[in-house]
């Protein structure tokens, strides 16, 4: 009898994706996998065409060897039969959908299982904002678990040497059979190493480490920012039994300032200044992040918020020579606690003013927005 087209058998179209070829098998599969479908030879029959087909179809070469010359493919010596479908193995071609139907038991198909790598491990960090801007050298201590120094890591008393697992026979994988088909999953016994020690260190209890306080030195460059992550390769967690060791990522706080405020690689500071030397123009002497001072000039009639710009002054942008700018707004300050001669002559200056308000802009603009309001409401 011909065979069905594989593509018929799993119910997909012939530009159908790896996902959606594998979606259609997962279904055929539990469909008529015999341990739900007991003494049923026509679902035992489709449970055996379905993997067939999907040993093909998932295969890019022997997709395109059927695609190209059929079932013919993989008779007679055809291009394909070296690993065609004639030579399905029910163990390797379940195996991609076993995980998902049974929870894993199937595992991988590469042998051994390599140790398991350490643990990645944080550390907060604090850091003021001069030490954002100038970096820093930072000398830490962090929590972590080393290799055993009494089994030099291996986990094995006197640090003797692992034997090999009797159960998988140093392989790392036992099969168990199915009905018609095996399946392979990870050794129980050595958990995939192959491996096993036959008598555990009293120190590290077998695990080839213990908890220590390790001391480390942190480079902190200019210019970084709140949240910034440092990465410190191999000096994370240590894997179990000589394994290699995890990661450790520091995470950075920029604290808050009590004068600056900062925007990406800009400064901001709110400067107040007196009346007069809004009123009459002047100079003032203001901080910068780096320590050291710039001379602001204040032209006359400046009025509160307004902003003056000083080029490089803000922070270093991270792994460049460039700096940020740092930004002053102003804010004019109303005298108190005036002296009855400092009264009398704001009196004068008002006197003086005849009461129009052409020496203040603002207040004059708004007021005339106020009549103009007043006038609409009369009509």
């Amino acid at each position: 009898m011909a065979k069905r087209d594989y593509y018929e058998t799993l119910g997909i179209q012939r530009g159908a994706g790896a996902d959606e070829t594998k979606k259609a098998y997962r279904k055929l599969a539990m469909q008529h996998h015999p341990d739900r479908n007991a003494g049923d030879a026509a679902a035992e029959q489709k449970f055996k065409e379905a993997n067939e087909a999907y040993d093909v179809l998932k295969d890019d070469q022997k997709r395109a060897a059927y695609d190209r010359f059929g079932h013919a493919a993989f008779e007679n010596g055809g291009p394909g039969a070296g690993g065609g479908a004639q030579g399905f193995d029910f163990a390797t071609g379940f195996a991609d959908v076993f995980d998902e139907m049974f929870g894993g038991a199937a595992g991988g198909r590469g042998g051994r299982r390599r140790p398991a790598r350490g643990s990645d491990l944080r550390y907060n960090m604090g850091i003021t904002l001069e030490d954002a801007y100038r970096g820093k050298q930072a000398r830490i201590r962090v929590p972590t678990s080393m290799g055993c120094e009494s089994c030099k890591g291996t986990g094995a008393e006197g640090a003797a040497a692992p034997v090999s697992c009797n159960a998988c026979d140093g392989s790392g994988r036992v099969r168990a059979t199915q009905g018609f088909f095996t399946i392979e999953r990870t050794c129980p016994n050595c958990q995939g190493s192959g491996q096993v020690i036959e008598k555990a260190c009293r120190d590290c209890g077998g695990s080839g480490r213990q908890q220590h306080e390790k001391t480390l030195d942190v480079t902190i460059p200019a210019g970084v920012e709140d949240g910034t992550r440092i990465r410190l390769s191999g000096e994370g967690e240590t894997g179990m039994r000589g394994a290699p060791p995890g990661d450790l990522y520091i995470f950075l706080n920029v604290k808050l300032h009590r004068i600056f405020h900062r925007e990406g690689a800009d400064i901001h500071c709110r400067v107040p200044i007196p009346m007069t030397t809004a009123a009459l123009g002047g100079s003032i002497e203001v901080p910068t992040v780096g320590g050291g001072k710039a001379r602001v000039t204040i032209p006359e009639g400046t009025q509160t918020g307004r902003q003056f710009r000083l080029r490089g002054k803000g922070m270093p942008v991270l792994r460049t020579t460039q700096h940020g700018d740092m930004y002053i707004e102003v804010v004019v300050e109303t005298p108190v606690n005036l002296s009855r001669k400092q009264k009398d002559m704001l009196g004068e200056f008002a006197k003086v003013d005849g009461g129009k308000r052409s020496n203040s802009p603002e207040s004059e603009g708004f007021f005339a927005k106020v009549k103009e309001l007043w006038d609409d409401l009369r009509d």
